[in-house]
């Protein structure tokens, strides 16, 4: 077994957008795994939106990751040392391992995967925590009924994907939106959205004009991941007693806090309330942590529709621990086709 292991830490606070100069890649002895727990050679680890705001040291769900702290993430890897009754050497499993190629884990915080069943890589998505989340939202939140019409934002990710393609087997017209023509074309193609929008360079005004074509009989479901003008442009659309889960909102994570200091969209918050008001809307946040008493559920209702094919990913892999930060500053600007994996060994 190799002596040393790297990862990377947080050098710096970012101000904005993050730059290569917050991240620092570091050489390390390899860690010991304590009592109850496993040592892992980490094979893939994950990059997800949420990362950006551990960044900032701003009041949050979550305490933010230390200045010289090893970036958060969950990951997928090989046991290579357990002191747990639960896990033998050569087990694949996931944890939180963070941005790096060994990691120590208390094993009652991992879960075991069976390679035979789906490639480990789909821990981090269709099968982990964002497939989850989008299972999750849309079924508790979004209430979808056949008939109607859904819109999501971020189609082509990890979570709008998996919205976008429950919706369509539940019966409802999906309407996604994604940044540009090539995602466009994979909404519709291979994730089977009845339609798609492009949102580069575009406007609430021209958002707006084109929903209402996508969206002939407005929206019931909003399953909002962005923010921005896509998400005044969606309010506008919305039926009487539509439903909008609030997952996240990558549009404005660079602007810090927590988009806290984000603005200039034109959506003001009399104008927000005055919708949510006069629509009956309901709006509900959702932090996916908080529920993972129903991951077992999602299970078994998703994992069979990906085995034969009625759920379909896309992921997008990284080579080398060492170009985690450009994939995760390309996630934030929408660079990613499908999830954002990391291979690190």
């Amino acid at each position: 077994m190799s002596q040393k292991m790297q990862q990377i830490v947080l050098a710096s606070r970012p101000d904005g957008a993050p730059s290569q100069d917050n991240f620092r890649l570091e050489t390390e002895a390899m860690p010991r795994p304590g009592e109850g727990e496993i040592l892992v050679e980490v094979s893939h680890m994950s990059l997800d939106p949420y990362m950006r705001g551990r960044m900032d040291d701003a009041k949050s769900y979550a305490q933010p990751v230390p200045v010289g702290g090893k970036m958060e993430g969950g990951a997928v890897g090989r046991v290579i040392a357990s002191n747990s009754a639960h896990f033998a050497e050569g087990d694949h499993v996931f944890g939180m391992f963070g941005w790096a190629t060994h990691s120590t884990a208390d094993a009652r915080m991992c879960r075991k995967l069976d390679p035979s069943q789906a490639p480990v890589t789909t821990a981090l998505g269709v099968l982990g925590m964002p497939g989850f989340t989008g299972w999750w939202g849309l079924n508790e939140y979004g209430r979808p009924k056949k008939g109607e019409t859904l819109l999501v934002a971020a189609a082509t990710g990890p979570v709008g994907s998996m919205v976008g393609q429950l919706a369509k087997a539940k019966g409802l017209r999906a309407v996604g939106v994604a940044g540009g023509a090539d995602k466009v074309a994979l909404a519709k193609g291979d994730f089977g959205f009845d339609a798609c929008i492009d949102h580069r360079g575009k406007d609430a005004k021209a958002l707006r004009a084109e929903m209402k074509e996508a969206c002939p009989d407005g929206v019931d479901v909003y399953f909002e991941n962005v923010g921005g003008p896509v998400l005044e442009a969606a309010l506008s659309m919305m039926n009487p007693h539509g439903r909008i889960p609030v997952c996240g909102m990558i549009a404005w994570y660079n602007a810090g806090g927590l988009g806290a200091d984000a603005g200039g969209e034109g959506l003001t918050a009399p104008k927000l309330w005055r919708t949510i008001l006069v629509n009956f809307l309901s709006v509900n946040g959702f932090i996916i942590s908080n529920h993972w008493d129903r991951y077992p559920d999602f299970l078994n209702e998703v994992a069979p529709m990906i085995a034969d094919g009625r759920v379909k990913y896309k992921e997008d892999i990284t080579e080398g621990l060492e170009n985690a930060p450009q994939a995760f500053m390309d996630l934030l600007t929408g660079g990613n086709h499908g999830k954002a994996i990391v291979k690190v060994s």
